[in-house]
């Protein structure tokens, strides 16, 4: 399925005693679908896969498979610092029907370029369907390589990178490798139109949880080599996207979706919910824009 445009790195619901929401899983899952996302990701960052069992995340990727039924791409979290997990976790959410994964970089232990090189590889060998890598080295402690990836974008199961550094020069330098087998997403909403107007494709985007229409005009708009009318809208929702990070995501965006009745319920420790004067920085700054958003 084509990949491209606004891509939302869905929220993981969950019930007041701990479990994962499916009903509401279900809501948002068409939700995203009629309100013009491209594509969807679970068991990203933003929902919080750290911190859910394997019986868990299989359970989401069956239940989400199902739930959208090919309407928009489905993109997995597969990743892992171990790569024996993060060839089987591929290999198992892929033959459950997603139709990517997603695998990040080693963290904590993180790796050196041929570990690295070994990693993505033995994991494209093995997953059933294409394999997105994800540098962001905010989270992992690490970046990959120029190099690096200039060896990985050759194998035929890597479909391209999720590149969240922020780092544009670092960008610009992964933009020199794009050509019809190897694309670019961009990993970081406040930087959507320069990383589109270097090559990237479209966003994984945490604002189109609360904003799937204005995340993908801005994509569409980018597209379509429009990037004046793009960076309007993007600068005029830019205080907006900083404020989503005013905590460690995804506290923010979800205090952002419960403020505006999408109820998706709290967080798994060690996430906890957001100090009192975030809070209202982040109400105040939602009221400027919802008449943007709605």
């Amino acid at each position: 399925m084509e990949l491209k445009g606004s891509i939302v790195a869905l929220v993981t619901p969950f019930k007041e005693n701990g479990d994962v929401d499916f009903d509401k899983l279900g809501e948002l899952l068409d939700y995203h679908c009629e309100n013009n996302s491209s594509g969807i990701v679970i068991l990203g960052t933003t929902g919080e896969s750290s911190c859910l069992s394997f019986e868990e995340e299989a359970e989401m990727v069956e239940f989400s498979v199902k739930r959208v039924n090919k309407r928009v791409p489905l993109i997995v979290g597969s990743g892992s610092n171990e790569t024996e997990k993060a060839v089987r976790m591929s290999k198992k959410y892929s033959l459950l029907g997603a139709d990517y994964v997603l695998v990040i970089t080693p963290y904590y232990n993180k790796t050196n370029e041929s570990g690295l090189i070994k990693h993505f590889t033995m994991v494209a060998d093995e997953a059933k369907c294409p394999v997105i890598m994800y540098n962001v080295p905010g989270r992992t402690g690490m970046s990959m390589s120029i190099h690096a990836l200039e060896v990985l974008s050759k194998h035929p199961n890597i479909w391209g990178i999720k590149e969240a550094s922020g780092n544009m020069s670092y960008a610009a330098k992964v933009s020199r490798l794009l050509n019809k087998d190897f694309h670019m997403l961009s990993g970081n909403d406040d930087i959507i139109v320069p990383m589109m107007s270097i090559g990237a494709e479209g966003v994984i985007s945490v604002l189109a949880n609360v904003a799937p229409k204005q995340t993908a005009k801005i994509c569409e708009l980018c597209l379509e080599e429009k990037y004046k009318e793009a960076n309007k809208i993007q600068m005029d929702l830019l205080p907006f996207i900083n404020d989503l990070f005013i905590e460690v995501n995804p506290i923010p965006v979800k205090e952002a979706m419960n403020y505006l009745g999408f109820n998706v319920g709290g967080y798994r420790a060690p996430l906890d919910y957001m100090a009192p004067n975030n809070k209202d920085v982040l109400i105040a700054e939602i009221e400027r824009v919802k008449e943007l958003i709605y």
